[in-house]
């Protein structure tokens, strides 16, 4: 299983558009989100970023994928992109294997 984690902020073409064309374009969105969940994708959470938190990371919105395996998360990244989501958005993405505590604090430990 993959954890993927996108963040997100609106760039300027986004404000630039009128309420109908953001409007508009968000309902493009609901049928990809669709396609991606009836595909084994998981949408975990959708969440707006608190501004009280601690060293907060400059984006507004946060989503948290589950995928059954890279090759879903690689998938998920293509059709994001057919959307034009990134010329609305600035985002950043992060994703990996799930591991245990014990894997992930070992690695840390021998990484320098």
């Amino acid at each position: 299983m993959h954890i993927y984690v996108e963040l997100w902020k609106p760039k300027p073409a986004w404000v630039g558009l009128s309420d109908n064309e953001r409007k508009s374009y968000i309902d493009s969105l609901l049928p990809v989100i669709g396609m991606l969940t009836e595909s084994g994708v998981k949408l975990i959470s959708f969440a707006i970023n608190d501004e009280d938190t601690e060293y907060k990371a400059d984006f507004k919105y946060i989503a948290v994928w589950e995928m059954p395996d890279k090759q879903k998360a690689v998938f998920f990244e293509q059709e994001v992109i057919k959307t034009g989501f990134h010329d609305y958005f600035e985002q950043i993405n992060a994703r990996g294997e799930s591991v245990p505590p014990d894997v992930l604090l070992g690695d840390m430990a021998i990484v320098l």
